[in-house]
This record gives C-alpha cells, sequence and structure tokens, in this order.
C-alpha cells in the first residue's frame, strides 16, 4: 500500500486499487453491467473547496445503449457529474470525522434497472495502516500512482474493495520549466523484469496531442507545455504498462487530469454602452435597467464570481447618488427621487466589474457606460402666453384664421404631453367658431367655420382652455394661465340683395298679350347700415317674354305666353332675374320666376299616323289611327272622327269606325280600290269647351298584299321614304366612282409606256465613248510610245466576244446575226448624194432583222472611218486672243505648231 500527500503546491495522493482475484478453474464470466467494484475507499484532504473534483467511479455497461443517471446520497455536500467524477458541492472539513460513508446510484432511464456501490471518504490525517508516506525517489518529491497488487500466493478469493485515485490538479499558465513532472506511475513487477510505461488519450496520442508525456521506463509522467482551463478543463488518461514484449502486465488504470483555474481573465461587458429610461419623478426603488458581464474564469471559483458598483455620476444633480446597482446582477435602480426632465434630461454612469468577488487588491475589472435617458411625463401644463387675445373678420366668410393663440409648454416638444388641445368652453353658442392646433407651432388657430352677420353681431368674446394630448399627472392641476379671453371684431362688408321667396311661382292661363302686368319681383339688401338702391335687370329670357321695371321689379309681357312653345317644359317658364345695390364695390344678387302657364284650348287636333297603307281588296284592310293634340285634358281627347262630305267619292270609297275616345279605324267600303295613292280628309273635333276642329289628310296607299298583308309592288320603296334627292346623289356618287376608276386606268398604262422608254436607254455606265480614261502613268511622252491607233478607229472589227463576256448584253444590243451591208458614205460626199444615202440606209435598216424596233433608240457604236471635216486649221480662232503672243507655241515641236499658226497668224 502506498500514500499521497500534499506538497510544492500539488495535492497528491497514494491510491492502491484493489485487488482483483480470480477463482482458479474459471472461465470467462459473462459481462453484467454494474460499477467495478462494490465498495470504494477514498483518501481525500482535511479541508474540501467547492467545486473541488474528488474522485471518479467506473461503470461497465457492456455495450449497452441506456443512458446512465448518477445520484449520491448527501446531494448537499457532494455532486457526481454524467462521467462518474464526484465533486464537492460547498466547503467540507473532514478533520474530526473519523469517516464518511456515500452511497451512489446508477440508474438505466430506459429499462430503470438500478445499480448502488457505497464509498468510504477517510480524511488524508487519519491515521491508517494503509496509508504510509513514501521516501523521495530519483532525487525528487514525486508521488506515486501504483497499479493494483496481485498476489498469487493468497486465497482465491475476489476482494470487493479498490482504491479509486483522485484527480490531479494542475495549474493553468504555468511557467515551468517544462517539461513539469506530475506523478511516476509503477507497477510491483518492475522488481523483477523491466516494464515500459505509456500513456494514452486526448493530451497525450490523441488530439491535443503532445501535452503529457511519459518516460516509459521509470514512468514518470509529466507536462510539457502550460494549460489552459478556457479551453480544456480537464484531460482523461489511462496508463499502461507491458513487459519488453509488448505483454500486458498490468491492467490500465484511469488518471484525471484537472486543469485548476487561475484568474487570468478580465470581466467582459457584453455592451460598452448600455441605454436605459426612467419617467421623471420616479419614486425611489424604480428599477431603470440591467447591465451584465461575463468572465471566462471558472464560474465556481472566486476568478469568476463578479460583483459591480458605480464609480461616478454626471451630473450629480439634484444629488450625486441618484442611483445605485445589484454588486451581483447588475440591475439598476433610482435610490433618491428628485428626477426632473426639465432639469437634466440625462443621466451617465460609469459602471465596474471586478471579479474575485470584488476584492479590489486581487480582482480583476473593466468598466462600461450607462446612458440613463429621463422620459417625460405631463407634469407640466400648457400656459397662454397673454391673457387677452384680439382679431378681427369680415361678415360672411368662412374657413378664415381670425388670431393664432400662442402657448408655452416645459415638457419635451412634439409629444403627447407637450402638444396642445384647444377648447371653446364659452361666448360661442351657436358653434360659429373653432380652434385647432398648428401641428408646427402648436399654436391655436381661431379659425371661422359658419358665417358671421355683422347686422346680427358686431363683436364675440370667447373663453378658450389650452390642455395637452394625455392628461397631468397625478397632484398636478392646471393653472389660470391655461384659460385666455379672445375678442373678436367683425367687420361689416357689403352683401348682394336677394331675393325672398326665391324661386317665385305665379299661375296664369297661357294666352295672354302683350303688355299685360304679371307681378312685382323685388330684392331686400341686407345692409341695414347702408344707404343703397337697387335696381333690376333681366338675366335668362329663353322666349323673350317678359320686361322689368329696373326700379320697381314689376314685369310685364311683350309677346303673348303660350303653353306649347318649347320653352316650356311641364308647363313651368323660368326666366332669371338680378338686382344690383350701388355700394362699394357693388353686390348683386339673382331670383327665378317660375311661370305656370294654364291650358287653353287653342290647338286642332291632328290625324296620326298621317301616312298608312293598305291592300287593294277590302280583307285584311283595316287601318288604325289617332288624333295629336296638343293642349291637355280636357282640352283634348276623346276625339270625334269623322270623313269630309267632300270630295263625294271620300265616303264612298271609305268608311272610319270609332273604337275609342282616342282611337278609330279606317277601312275600304268597296271590294276593290285601283293600286295608288288617296289623300282622305278626316274632320277630328276635340273636347275642349268651345270644341276646335280640324280637316286632316291621311294619306293612304292602296296597293296589291301578299297573304301576309304587306305591299309587293314597286311603289313601296317610294313610300317607304327614297326620294328624288336620295336617288340623285346615289347616281352623282356612281359617276364620280366611274370618273376615278378611269383615271386610275390611264395613269397606270403611261406609267408602263414611260417604263418600257427608259429600258432602252443606254446605260451610263456601258457607253464607253462618253468615258473619261484614267492612266496612273503617262510614261515619257506620246512620242516616246508606239500604239495600235487602228483599234480606236476600227472598233467593230474586234469579236464580240473579246468584247464582252457571254450572256452581259444590253437590251438594245443587236443579236449576233450576220452584218447587213449598209451603204458606206464616200470620204468626201456630194451634198446630193445626202439623201440618196439616208434612203438607202433606211431600206438596209428594214430589212435587216437584227435591227431594234421602229419606235426605240437606233444605237450606232461606229460610224465609219471616214470624215468630211477638212483640217482643223480652216477653222478661225476668235479674235479675243489676237492681242497676244503665240510664237512659243513653234518651240513645243511639231504637234504644237498647228496651234501656233492658228493663234499667232494674221487675220487672213
Amino acid at each position: 500500500m502506498y500514500s499521497l500527500h500534499e506538497g510544492s503546491g500539488l495535492f497528491l495522493l497514494a491510491v492502491l486499487a484493489g485487488l482483483q482475484i480470480a477463482t482458479e478453474g474459471r472461465g470467462i464470466l459473462p459481462c453484467k453491467p454494474g460499477f467495478s467494484e462494490d465498495a470504494y475507499k477514498v483518501v481525500v484532504p482535511d479541508i474540501i473547496e467547492e467545486g473541488q473534483p474528488l474522485f471518479s467511479v467506473r461503470f461497465d455497461t457492456c455495450g449497452g445503449t441506456g443512458q446512465l443517471q448518477f445520484e449520491c446520497s448527501n446531494p448537499s455536500d457532494f455532486w457526481i457529474d454524467s462521467d462518474g467524477v464526484v465533486y464537492a458541492a460547498r466547503r467540507i472539513q473532514h478533520s474530526t470525522l473519523p469517516s464518511l460513508l456515500l452511497m451512489i446510484k446508477a440508474s438505466d432511464t430506459t429499462t430503470q434497472q438500478q445499480w448502488m456501490t457505497q464509498v468510504n471518504l477517510t480524511p488524508s490525517t487519519h491515521s491508517s495502516q494503509q496509508v504510509q508516506e513514501i521516501p523521495p525517489v530519483m532525487s525528487k518529491d514525486l508521488k506515486e500512482i501504483a497499479f493494483p497488487s496481485r498476489n498469487s500466493h493468497s486465497q482465491l478469493k475476489r476482494m470487493k474493495r479498490d482504491w479509486v485515485i483522485p484527480p490531479i490538479n494542475v495549474p493553468e499558465n504555468s511557467r515551468g520549466p517544462f517539461p513539469q513532472e506530475l506523478v511516476r506511475i509503477r507497477s510491483d513487477h518492475d522488481k523483477n523484469r523491466s516494464l515500459r510505461y505509456s500513456v494514452t488519450g486526448p493530451g497525450a496520442d490523441q488530439p491535443p496531442t503532445g501535452i503529457f508525456i511519459i518516460d516509459p521506463i521509470s514512468g514518470e509522467l509529466s507536462v510539457n507545455k502550460p494549460l489552459d482551463r478556457e479551453h480544456i478543463s480537464n484531460f482523461h488518461l489511462r496508463a499502461h504498462a507491458v513487459d519488453l514484449n509488448g505483454n500486458q502486465v498490468e491492467n490500465p488504470i484511469d488518471i484525471v487530469i484537472n486543469v485548476i483555474d487561475m484568474n487570468d481573465n478580465r470581466p467582459e461587458f457584453s455592451h460598452q454602452i448600455w441605454n436605459g429610461t426612467v419617467p421623471e419623478g420616479s419614486k425611489p426603488g424604480t428599477f431603470v435597467m440591467t447591465v451584465t458581464s461575463v468572465d471566462k474564469d471558472d464560474p465556481k471559483t472566486a476568478n469568476g464570481m463578479l460583483r459591480y458598483k458605480i464609480l461616478s455620476q454626471t451630473p450629480e444633480s439634484p444629488t450625486t447618488n441618484m442611483f445605485t446597482i445589484n454588486n451581483k446582477t447588475g440591475g439598476i435602480i433610482t435610490v433618491a427621487a428628485g428626477l426632473d426632465r426639465e432639469k437634466v434630461h440625462q443621466y451617465t454612469l460609469i459602471i465596474q466589474a471586478t471579479d474575485m468577488e470584488g476584492n479590489p487588491m486581487y480582482g480583476l475589472s473593466n468598466t462600461a457606460t450607462a446612458v440613463i435617458r429621463v422620459t417625460d411625463i405631463n407634469d407640466n401644463p400648457p400656459e397662454f402666453t397673454a391673457e387677452m387675445f384680439f382679431g378681427e373678420v369680415p361678415e360672411n366668410r368662412v374657413n378664415v384664421i381670425v388670431t393664432n393663440l400662442t402657448v408655452n409648454d416645459k415638457d419635451q416638444p412634439n409629444t403627447p404631453a407637450w402638444n396642445a388641445v384647444y377648447k371653446i368652453t364659452g361666448g360661442d353658442s351657436t358653434g360659429r367658431f373653432s380652434v385647432p392646433t398648428d401641428p408646427t407651432t402648436n399654436e391655436g388657430l381661431v379659425t371661422v367655420v359658419k358665417p358671421i352677420d355683422y347686422e346680427a353681431g358686431r363683436t364675440y368674446v370667447l373663453t378658450v382652455e389650452a390642455r395637452n394630448e394625455v392628461p397631468l399627472a397625478r397632484g398636478i392641476h392646471s393653472p389660470r394661465q391655461s384659460t385666455a379671453t379672445v375678442s373678436i371684431r367683425v367687420i361689416d362688408v357689403n352683401e348682394s340683395p336677394y331675393f325672398e321667396p326665391n324661386p317665385k311661382l305665379i299661375k296664369l292661363e297661357e294666352g295672354m298679350l302683350a303688355e299685360s302686368t304679371l307681378t312685382t319681383f323685388t330684392a331686400q339688401d341686407p345692409d341695414r347700415y347702408m344707404q343703397q338702391n337697387i335696381r333690376y335687370s333681366k338675366l335668362s329670357d329663353p322666349a323673350n317674354w317678359l320686361r322689368i321695371d329696373p326700379n320697381t321689379g314689376r314685369i310685364t309681357t311683350i309677346a303673348i305666353l303660350d303653353r306649347e312653345s318649347t320653352f316650356v317644359k311641364n308647363s313651368l317658364y323660368n326666366a332669371t332675374f338680378l338686382a344690383s345695390d350701388n355700394g362699394v364695390p357693388p353686390a348683386s344678387g339673382t331670383g327665378t320666376l317660375q311661370i305656370q302657364l294654364l291650358d287653353i284650348n287653342d290647338n286642332a287636333p291632328k290625324v296620326f299616323p298621317q301616312e298608312v297603307e293598305i291592300c287593294e281588296k277590302p280583307e285584311p284592310n283595316a287601318i288604325n289611327i289617332t288624333a295629336l293634340d296638343g293642349d291637355l285634358n280636357p282640352n283634348a281627347g276623346p276625339f270625334a272622327f269623322e270623313l269630309s262630305h267632300r270630295p263625294s267619292d271620300v265616303r264612298r270609297n271609305w268608311t272610319i269606325t270609332r273604337i275609342s275616345g282616342d282611337y278609330a279605324q279606317v277601312s275600304l267600303k268597296i271590294g276593290y280600290l285601283e293600286s295608288g295613292i288617296y289623300e282622305v280628309p278626316i274632320i277630328i273635333t276635340d273636347s275642349g269647351n268651345l270644341p276646335m276642329s280640324n280637316t286632316s289628310y291621311l294619306r293612304v296607299k292602296v296597293c296589291q298584299c301578299d297573304v301576309n298583308g304587306d305591299c309587293t309592288d314597286q311603289q313601296h320603296i317610294m313610300a317607304a321614304g327614297l326620294g328624288t334627292g336620295a336617288i340623285i346623289a346615289i347616281l352623282l356618287c356612281i359617276i364620280i366612282l366611274l370618273i376615278l376608276v378611269l383615271l386610275f386606268v390611264v395613269w397606270m398604262k403611261r406609267r408602263d409606256k414611260e417604263r418600257q422608254a427608259k429600258q432602252l436607254l443606254i446605260d451610263p455606265e456601258d457607253d464607253v465613248r462618253d468615258n473619261i480614261l484614267k492612266y496612273d502613268e503617262e510614261g515619257g511622252g506620246e512620242e516616246d510610245q508606239d500604239y495600235d491607233l487602228s483599234q480606236l478607229q476600227q472598233p467593230d472589227t474586234l469579236e464580240p466576244d473579246a468584247i464582252k463576256p457571254v450572256g452581259i448584253r444590253r437590251l438594245d444590243e443587236r443579236p449576233l446575226h450576220p452584218e447587213p451591208q449598209y451603204p458606206m458614205r464616200s470620204a468626201a460626199p456630194h451634198p446630193g448624194d445626202i439623201g440618196d444615202f439616208i434612203n438607202e440606209g433606211l431600206k438596209a435598216a428594214d430589212n435587216d432583222p437584227t435591227a431594234p424596233p421602229y419606235d426605240s433608240l437606233l444605237v450606232f457604236d461606229y460610224e465609219g472611218s471616214g470624215s468630211t471635216a477638212g483640217s482643223l486649221s480652216s477653222l478661225n480662232s476668235s479674235s479675243s486672243g489676237g492681242d497676244q503672243d503665240y510664237d512659243y507655241l513653234n518651240d513645243w515641236g511639231p504637234r504644237f505648231r498647228k496651234l501656233a499658226d492658228m493663234y499667232g497668224g494674221n487675220d487672213d
């Protein structure tokens, strides 16, 4: 057995693993899930700090997939992690206790199966035969971790106890030197044979590799570099012992290395500037905001325990300590009264966070800024800038601003606590005024919403009260300055005269003669305080029937009133008159006179329809007719229908039968009447008082009819309304259309002839006679060149194929046929022979099959080899150059001597 004690800042424990003895002759037992031992014995320090790892228990799941949950019997002192490591839940001192029994339970959350084991905790200061000091080895006071010993001479009996190796604590950020030895791993078998030690796991042979190394011979486990707890807080290694042949001589043991936290991280605020608000007038204890900071160190140790405090407050008004902060949570609250936004609208606090539970000597600190804005409440009512406001407005004007009411409000502008609302509390019983608020200036705009009459009231005195959109804060009352008086003076203006009543209705019988007086239509002037005269004029009189007196307004007629006029609608005739005063400026008003004309029997009835058709034979030959009368009942129907006595054949050929008061039926009285148009006179009498009669002519067209009673002769077309004028118009249209077609045909033919004539013209590009031949090089002169001029003088001797390629030829070019024999002109023909030459050429052309048509253009490519023109010397030069000397042309050679003779010689 071995012991492990504290020394050199490292907590080392000597752990003896329980002896595992297998029964001889027994085979391999099947795997059963459970703890590695039924009982564990652990040596712990006398003083255990909170959060310190103590030991670990091993549980074999035998490859099961269930999730394990560990529980301990004393959760107030210890807690166990899911990996089986047991930690101290608080600071514990065991110096007075001989031992402590701890029960650990494992539960499978899937199968609900449970397992139990017990752990005996023994203080390291408790004397025991199982714990004794290990002398220094290899000149170093390293503590040893021994593999569980095996005694082959003991009885074949399995021990139900095992030593649990406590974790190894290594401080982070160690300065070395490195490698730094931690513990020594050894086995009892190294006394009689050579062994080799190794460790595996993350930090050794797994990433991050190279942190821990072990001497394979001595078994010294060392750390190779500084550790960072914020990166990796613990390492789980497994130690192995093998012989030189690689055979395992000991079962691997687990080693847990915990990285002890050091205070190497300052608190960090999640925001450098924190913003909060608090209403003004808040009571002490009002919550404002919470600031938080994070420390990367272990929060279970003092290194990560933060404390907050306020370093400064700006401004220090009304007191230096208006706020306080919860040193653990960072919550800021008010501690003093007197927050007034109108005095201090914002506070700036410097907040400090310190770890080590706020220890100013050992803790690390950091600061942040908290900006607290004091929000506005409605603690200041609006106050008018004056007690009395004045304004004036012309009468009869609406939507006019009379005056502006100004107020002062100390609350924050453009907020509901600052926006003013105005209310008229007196002096406006009829509701002629309103006071809306200007959203920009917060002023009250006294506005006229209903017309004001100067004659009804010359002055108005209003009482206006100003409030805010939100009620005043509790305990705040409106002062006297929140109410003002408004005095409004009304200005008299010239108002328009008005007719009363308007419109004015009078009833008269139609037919009233001219110069009859109808009525008097006068207007009233509302300006009682102005002495003005009113004159009248006619503004609208559609039928020009009326006249009005400009002074008295008396209306008389100038024509007979007719109810049947087109200007009368529903027996009403409307006329409009104008009344104007002599004010400054003049004003005028209009009035409408409505005349209801009563009907009299002044219109005789007329037959309707005026044109009808009837068949030659009696059946079917009845026609229904009625009468039209411009008068109204009872001066219209019922009507009396009667055939006239003249001409005599009317009553012989026709008969009329009354159907009702408004309708009658006309039919043939004889068996047959020849086709044609007949005028049938009918006497119609109305039913008015003093009835009126009228002889109307019914135009009847007698025609041949089909079985349906419809006319079938051609005269039906004429009766349908196709008159002589319409037929003449149709004929004129047809003639004009024919002329246009004829002109279009003539124009098309003329355009075709012009196109054919243009095709016979010579293409300027093909006519080489008029083209300019350009030569890029002139050589040394004509005397030095030897040209064959015969080709130019007789182009007809060239082969046609040499002139143009096959298939390229003008339309007027002769085809390739044997050339006819045209007469040749002599070199100097007699003038009398010219006629014979022309006649002979004409005959040859007429007999030439290759010649173009007579009406086409004849093209001559070659004019002959001879010329009747003499020498150029026979031409006399103009006398305009006689005074010049051309003798120098003789010096230019024989080619210019002719020019010298022509221009330099005498006149003869």
